[in-house]
């Protein structure tokens, strides 16, 4: 299985996502810049978190019209697997991939800390081995997290499962709509998050249950090729 990930200006978790991916599932992944004009040889992409292009006008705004990006929603059509985590969730939701936008958060202030999350929807290809209902424990950072729809767009991702994580309990750090922290498109294999699972794939990191994001999408991979993969 082939990853790339996206790295534009202002990228900064993009190490971290090609890090996860190589020490947890032993995969071939490459950083791709934001220039690239074909993502054919990649069977997922990983569009990581930062502040693309300085965050100028809109988070997102500007990554969204990356030459990259028209390859991304190719891929998106083709049912290739695309994960966006904070600043990658937000280009998702500017390139129409995702429904909803990420505002300022709440309190006005910049967040980072570990944030208990409940998985809503275990059935999406990056979150097969998790437990629907179970709770993990996954850090965020941002400051534009705040998930918004409106009430239409929210009422077709109840009916369609298109929630994918929520904060749990009483915690809501951003003030984002219904707890919501991560979601994915109909076909569900596209799912963007605020939290940050490729900080989350060792104890040494303060929590392991990232790890199972990534030992996921190689299951769904495999199970897609079938016999064409081997072990």
């Amino acid at each position: 299985m082939k990853f790339a990930v996206l790295v534009f200006p202002g990228s900064n978790c993009d190490i971290d996502c090609y890090k996860a991916v190589e020490d947890t599932i032993g995969q071939s992944v490459d950083y791709v810049w934001h220039t690239a004009t074909d993502l054919s040889a990649y069977d997922a992409i990983l569009v990581p978190g930062g502040f693309s292009y300085g965050d100028y006008l809109r988070c997102g705004a500007i990554a969204r019209f990356a030459p990259v990006m028209s390859e991304v929603v190719k891929a998106a059509e083709q049912g290739k697997f695309i994960l966006g985590i904070c600043n990658g969730f937000q280009i998702l939701t500017e390139a129409g991939l995702l429904p909803g936008a990420l505002r300022r958060n709440s309190g006005m202030k910049f967040i980072c800390a570990q944030t208990q999350l409940e998985v809503v929807n275990h059935t999406t290809a990056f979150t097969s081995e998790y437990n629907a209902g179970e709770m993990i424990d996954i850090p965020i950072a941002h400051g534009e997290g705040n998930y918004f729809c409106d009430e239409e767009t929210l009422a077709q991702l109840k009916a369609n499962n298109q929630i994918v994580f929520r904060y749990a309990g009483d915690t809501n750090p951003n003030g984002s709509i219904e707890n919501i922290a991560g979601i994915c498109n109909e076909r569900g294999n596209v799912v963007g998050m605020m939290p940050h699972p490729e900080r989350a794939v060792d104890q040494l990191l303060g929590s392991a249950d990232g790890k199972r994001m990534f030992t996921s999408i190689l299951n769904a991979w495999r199970e897609q090729h079938g016999a064409a993969v081997n072990g």
